[in-house]
C-alpha cells in the first residue's frame, strides 16, 4: 500500500489540476526536511483562480478524511498555503510565485512530476 503522504499529494494534484493550475510542481523534500514528505507548488492567474484552486483542494482532501492543520493567506490570495502536515501545498499568484521562488530554495529536495506520485 502506498505511503499516506504520496496518497494525499496525488490527491491535491487531481484537484489542482481540475482547476486548471499554472506550471504544477511536486517536491519530494523527505530526506532534506522534517517539515513534510512533498511541496506542491503552483500558481494561478488571479485571485479568484488561486482561491479556486485551494477550495477544490480542500474539498478533494476533505472528502478523503484529511483535514488541513493550518491555512494562511486565504483572503488575499497571493500566497495561500495549505499544511496537511504531511503534505504542504503553496498556491501562488504568478508574481509572488516569482518573487519567493521556493523552487530555487527548496532545490535540494528531488522535484518529481505529478506522473510518478
Amino acid at each position: 500500500m502506498e505511503n499516506k503522504s504520496k496518497q494525499m499529494a496525488k490527491i491535491a494534484c487531481a484537484a489542482l489540476e481540475e482547476k486548471k493550475a499554472e506550471d504544477l510542481k511536486v517536491i519530494n523534500i523527505e530526506e532534506v526536511s522534517v517539515l513534510a514528505d512533498y511541496f506542491i507548488i503552483t500558481s494561478g492567474t488571479n485571485k479568484n483562480q488561486v482561491q479556486a484552486l485551494v477550495d477544490n483542494v480542500e474539498e478533494a482532501l476533505g472528502k478523503a478524511g484529511y483535514q488541513a492543520k493550518q491555512v494562511e493567506g486565504y483572503q488575499t490570495a497571493n500566497w495561500i498555503l495549505l499544511d496537511y502536515g504531511d503534505i504542504i501545498i503553496h498556491v501562488f499568484d504568478s508574481e509572488n510565485r516569482l518573487f519567493y521562488d521556493l523552487e530555487r530554495i527548496w532545490r535540494d529536495g528531488k522535484s518529481i512530476s505529478v506522473e510518478e506520485l
